[in-house]
């Protein structure tokens, strides 16, 4: 759904140019619009978006100026290391954030990452880490916090939080996010959270995993079990994804300290290649109502950080967007403004 009046070029005027004044032959604006469309229809290294900008030349001087032409792939790439990386971001988030208002219940992934190339084993030098917001439903980071050199991910997602618009949307976060702390801000900031539960928090993870095999030996008697099941098949592959959630009961001792947890979450996957047959059982808490089909679909959607996100960043870009602060691979919605 296109906003009218929410163009991207609209929130990129403006931005800071770091480059020296008078020595330019490329307007700021038009390097941001050229490579952040050209991001956006999946284009994957700096020389495709020059190429895609060439091959667009027509309609992208309807509305800019271009007054030497399509910026080159060594400029563009000049210009991004140089600009503040935090000022785009938030532009950039702003502008998702207005025209992306046909997602009701917008599910937000957060991942961390470490950046690649940056570590060496032989110079003792660690690889930095960053911790990344990504809309899954329209493939676009929101919002990145690098973690300090010593400090985890989950301090890096507790900074990053403040700087979402969560109200209403599904917050999705992996093992190391299952932080009381990350989850009360996450509801007091108007959002839902889905958190998964692992061994870095053993007692509680002990305790979901008992209380389901109990609920299911007793045939889950007095209780009411959401169930939702995908049956996916496609390149000699069958995958079954089966989710069960119950609603989180008062006495479970270890729930104190998670306040505004309303259910709990079986999800079992069973993957058959062949003969060949694998399984996986994960489970979560969150604090949306028992409803399996959305809390399904925001856990699908969670994984989606790994193959739109990390992997353009490896593959294509080999990490350069992370030293930016942000990288925008190919959205998976019509949500967006068709025009620059």
């Amino acid at each position: 759904m296109a906003t009218q009046g929410y163009r991207l070029l609209d929130f990129v005027v403006g931005i800071h140019d770091p480059r020296v004044v008078g020595r330019t032959d490329q307007d700021l604006v038009d390097i941001l619009v050229v490579s952040l469309r050209a991001v956006m229809a999946g284009v994957e290294g700096w020389d495709d978006i020059e190429d895609w900008g060439s091959e667009n030349e027509a309609m992208l001087r309807r509305y800019l100026k271009l007054r030497n032409g399509v910026p080159g792939h060594d400029t563009i790439h000049r210009v991004f290391e140089l600009l503040d990386p935090r000022e785009v971001q938030k532009r950039f988030a702003d502008w998702v954030g207005h025209v992306c208002v046909a997602l009701e219940r917008p599910v937000i992934a957060i991942d961390g990452k470490s950046l690649r190339g940056s570590g060496s084993v032989k110079r003792g030098v660690k690889a930095l880490q960053w911790v990344s917001a990504y809309a899954t439903e329209v493939g676009v980071v929101l919002a990145q916090q690098r973690c300090a050199e010593k400090s985890n991910e989950s301090t890096a997602i507790e900074q990053l939080l403040p700087s979402l618009a969560l109200k209403g949307a599904i917050v999705t976060i992996d093992a190391m996010g299952c932080q009381t702390e990350i989850a009360q801000t996450i509801v007091a900031r108007g959002g839902d959270y889905l958190l998964s539960v692992k061994d870095n928090q053993p007692k509680l993870h002990e305790a979901i995993q008992e209380y389901f095999a109990i609920a299911e030996a007793e045939g889950f008697r007095h209780l009411q079990p959401e169930v939702s099941e995908t049956l996916n098949k496609g390149h000699g592959r069958l995958e079954t994804r089966r989710c069960t959630v119950l609603a989180a009961p008062a006495y479970l001792e270890e729930l104190a300290r998670w306040k505004d947890v309303r259910a709990l979450v079986k999800m079992e996957a069973r993957r058959e290649i062949g003969d060949k047959v694998e399984t996986e059982t994960r489970y979560a808490i969150t604090s949306l109502a028992p409803n399996a089909q959305e809390i399904l679909r925001a856990a699908r959607l969670h994984w989606g950080i790994q193959n739109g996100l990390f992997r353009c960043l490896d593959v294509a870009f080999r990490g350069t967007p992370l030293r930016s602060g942000y990288a925008m691979p190919r959205p998976t919605s019509d949500c967006c403004d068709a025009s620059p």
